[in-house]
């Protein structure tokens, strides 16, 4: 998995995850489902490529107190 820097745009803030062709659709799930459980993240948008490659877009309302994150 690969990981952007976060990019804030107002109230909110996003990050991209890109998943490898190898990640099954279970497993893709199962991080994201990670990530929004224990981040704060939830999906803005997701990109199948032919390849196999997944593109995720996650976001989150930013606020005054740190969030702890998964993704570093």
């Amino acid at each position: 998995m690969t990981v952007s820097e976060a990019v804030v745009e107002g109230d909110w803030e996003y990050r991209r995850l890109q998943l490898p062709p190898g990640v099954s659709r279970r497993a893709a799930a199962t991080q994201l489902s990670i990530h929004a459980e224990f981040a704060g993240w939830e999906l803005s948008n997701v990109r199948l490529y032919s390849d196999g490659t997944r593109w995720v877009w996650l976001r989150r309302k930013r606020s005054a107190r740190a969030l702890p994150g998964l993704i570093i």
